[in-house]
């Protein structure tokens, strides 16, 4: 008797963790279908002449223990015992158990093998550190009552961000229809419009009115001044300086893994591991049309984009990481109109990303010294200027030193959200390029004679967008749901900024439910839908 089949659109991280799963915990056989010519989707990195792009920053940690160990079966931490290449079930979770201990449990964490230097398949600890670039000057991120704050800021600026936030506290706007009301019933007008108003703006390039709340629900969680102010009291005490995964909200994590040569490395071993167990992984395929009948899914249609040659494939389970979009349009006409509709008027945002490399940066610290190369602590830094589209900038030898080929080089990336077709996204290489270093420079945070090379990445659909017709996704879900065997998971695949490990955790659920016959959706949605993490709920 032959084993079944379940086809997974996409290899980015809920596709690959999808197909490790099937592996892991059944007997069905997973054929991967990536219409790119990469592997990790938005997680994906890029080497540029020996320079790594991380596209978007990519912090590895999570609340659940369950990703935490299937990262680690993958890469173990820097410090803990080698894995070898069997699946999850099947082998003693050594690194595991040394990894969650070290997390919860108030140790230095062991040195031993694998050391970075003599092997590439390591996760490494990496402090976190992102602040916001405004007024020309550092904020911390998120925003303390800090006496730089207080500094930067001004007494009288202070003063009225205080009397805001009581005054939001105190008589807080009850039915919260928009993302702006969501920032000013946590932190208060004048905090909103200092910090959270304009960057949010350029990054979805909509007002906050018109985006709906459930963003903020899905990015900010519970992090509150509250909460920020009691995070800064516990550092006082010593107690904030380890990565205490279960009691701290993520935007406050300070420590955090990383792979060696970035986030793609991890997903590009996932899905070698995939092969090696005997599923399949085919890139450069894209997935152009969904046969169903009745409420199955029966087969796909997918098209060679090297040779436009396209070939039918029958499979027992469907799993789709693609865009919402279209997947409704890959269903064809037999879809209802409202069904459609809906799904024609879902926005995205795109995004861009200018690698430039360079002798040094021209950034100063607090004390106005120079720092080394000019390379402040710094992951990121979001950039609240509001006379440049820039958005955020990453310093990638702050990620890992190892995804910069010449370490006395400074390799950064200029982020920029933007729409596919507008301006910017089709602005020629070179003149985006020269665009980008001209922004950076007229802020004083590069000197434009100190660049030393360029590139230019583009990643449509990054961000699927909660506005549009993102009010009516019930009718999308309520009409995908009704297909028995077909799965939406993942960030693209639901409509749903996720992190990367809710994404996981979202094909967990799917193949869960396959291995239990089970037919209903709702704990696949019910990852990350709750004001709280979904995790912080089983932690």
């Amino acid at each position: 008797m032959s084993k079944k089949t379940a086809i997974i659109i996409g290899a980015g991280p809920a596709g690959l963790t999808a197909a490790y799963e099937l592996l892991d915990k059944t007997d069905v056989v997973p054929l991967v279908f990536e219409m790119s010519d990469d592997i990790g989707g938005i997680s994906k990195t890029v080497n540029y002449k020996g320079n790594r792009i991380d596209i978007g920053g990519h912090r590895f940690f999570s609340k659940s223990d369950r990703v935490m160990r299937w990262w680690q079966n993958l890469f173990p931490l820097q410090g803990a015992p080698a894995r070898d290449d069997r699946l999850l079930g099947r082998q003693v979770p050594l690194a595991t158990e040394c990894l969650l201990r070290d997390i919860l449990e108030p140790e230095p964490v062991r040195v031993c093998a694998p050391d970075p230097e003599e092997t590439d398949g390591v996760m490494l600890v990496r402090g976190r550190c992102s602040r916001i670039f405004f007024l020309r000057r550092f904020f911390d991120y998120p925003i303390t009552l800090s006496l730089g704050t207080v500094r930067n800021l001004g007494a009288w600026r202070i003063v009225k961000i205080g009397v805001s936030y009581v005054k939001a506290r105190l008589a807080p706007i009850r039915d919260e229809r928009s993302l702006q009301e969501f920032f000013i019933n946590r932190f208060g007008d004048e905090l909103y419009r200092t910090f959270f108003k304009d960057y949010t703006e350029k990054v979805w390039g909509v007002p906050c009115r018109d985006i709906k709340p459930e963003w903020g629900a899905q990015r900010i969680k519970g992090l509150s001044v509250t909460k920020t102010l009691l995070h800064a009291l516990h550092k006082l005490a010593g107690q904030g300086e380890r990565l205490q995964a279960k009691k701290v909200e993520t935007s406050l994590i300070e420590q955090f893994y990383y792979p060696k040569l970035g986030p793609g490395q991890i997903w590009e071993e996932a899905a070698q591991r995939v092969v090696r167990h005997g599923g399949q992984v085919v890139r450069r395929a894209k997935v152009v049309g969904i046969e169903a009948e009745g409420e199955e899914v029966r087969a796909v249609l997918v098209r060679d984009e090297a040779t436009g040659v396209e070939t039918r494939h029958a499979g027992d389970y469907f799993l789709s990481t693609m865009p919402v979009r279209e997947l409704v349009a890959a269903l064809g006409e037999e879809v209802p109109a409202e069904v459609r509709e809906v799904a024609k008027g879902l926005k995205y945002r795109d995004f861009i990303t200018v690698g430039l490399l360079l002798k040094r940066l021209a950034i100063r610290n607090e004390t106005g010294t120079a720092t080394v190369n000019g390379i402040v602590p710094d992951n990121w830094i979001y950039i609240q200027e509001r006379e440049v589209k820039l958005g955020r900038l990453q310093i990638f030898n702050n990620w890992s030193p190892y995804l910069v080929r010449d370490p006395d080089t400074v390799w950064i990336g200029l982020e920029y959200f933007c729409n596919e077709g507008d301006e910017l996204w089709g602005m020629e290489d070179a003149a985006l390029s020269s665009f980008a270093i001209s922004e950076l420079a007229s802020i004083g945070i590069i000197d434009a004679t100190e660049v030393l090379d360029s590139t230019v990445l583009r990643m449509p659909k990054a961000y699927p967008a909660y506005f549009g017709s993102y009010d009516r996704f019930d009718v999308i879900r309520g009409y995908t749901d009704r297909f028995e065997n077909l799965f939406l998971i993942g960030r693209n695949g639901m409509h749903r900024y996720n992190n990367a490990d809710h994404s996981m955790l979202t094909a967990m659920a799917a193949v869960e439910n396959i291995a239990s016959g089970c037919t209903a959706k709702d704990n696949i949605w019910g990852v990350n839908a709750e004001e709280e993490y979904h995790e912080e709920k089983t932690a």
